[in-house]
């Protein structure tokens, strides 16, 4: 099976370029948008070699997982609601895994299903285990236009050892990395159309916290060698973190490393 876009994303004008091997599909879609391109264009790699995450983390991309950017175009988007199109490609993800996969079963001892939720700012859990990342890159080009890319790397095949990672294959997934891309690129075009460059963020705040890992429980929230706990108690109209703190004080979080549960108490 080769990869393609769904029939909305088609319809809306989307286009895809698909490589054999890429250092980052982000930085090749940042590139596309220096030389002019626009988008919306998707651009997948069979094989990506330097992939990152989030402050300049490696991201590792294995054999048979899907490498995935998107060059979204934000004409017209207020610069104060680029970073929802975070929270746009969170949800679109998690339809796609509705979508391609259904309920995914548990591998773990006590069988029943494992949830599929939304890790702040920018992962996706199966159970406890991270499954993909998102990585929202933004850059003001030398035209004066603002490029922004989406980037999705999602565990399909294979999980890195030892970072506590799962992947779809473990549940019996067999459809690949190709069948996920068709329904991930219908969803962010649903998604981004409902968001409405901003208009419609209330909304699919809403929705984003129905999804959302750890809320209401206890989190640790590690940013520039400080670590603030407290309970997750939401995200505000921004889409920042609100921590509830033992003292009684809410603390809003714009970026961090976050830990649920006992990993919250140890970090």
């Amino acid at each position: 099976m080769s990869y393609r876009l769904g029939p909305e994303a088609r319809a809306q004008g989307h286009r895809l370029h698909v490589h054999d091997r890429l250092g980052s599909t982000n930085t090749e879609a940042m590139g596309q948008a220096r030389a002019g391109e626009t988008g919306p264009l998707w651009v997948v790699t069979h094989r990506q070699e330097a992939g990152r995450g989030r402050r300049g983390n490696a991201w590792a991309s294995l054999p048979g997982n899907l490498a995935a950017s998107v060059l979204w175009p934000v004409l017209g988007v207020p610069p104060e609601h680029l970073a929802e199109l975070g929270f746009v490609a969170g949800l679109a993800l998690i339809d796609a895994l509705s979508a391609a996969c259904g309920t995914l079963p548990d591998t773990e001892a006590g069988g029943g299903a494992r949830s599929v939720k939304l890790k702040w700012p920018n992962d996706v859990l199966l159970g406890t285990a991270k499954l993909a990342g998102l990585l929202l890159e933004a850059e003001t080009l030398p035209s004066g236009r603002r490029a922004a890319v989406i980037g999705f790397g999602v565990n399909v095949a294979a999980a890195p050892d030892g970072l506590g990672a799962a992947c779809l294959a473990e549940t019996g997934y067999v459809g690949g990395a190709e069948a996920l891309l068709e329904p991930l690129s219908d969803r962010m075009a649903a998604r981004a159309r409902a968001w409405d460059r901003g208009r419609n963020f209330a909304a699919l705040r809403a929705e984003w916290l129905a999804q959302a890992a750890g809320l209401g429980s206890g989190i640790a929230v590690r940013s520039g060698g400080h670590t603030l706990r407290g309970v997750f108690e939401t995200i505000d109209e921004g889409g920042r973190l609100v921590i509830l703190a033992p003292d009684g004080n809410r603390h809003t979080v714009t970026a961090g490393e976050v830990h649920f549960g006992t990993a919250a108490t140890a970090a």
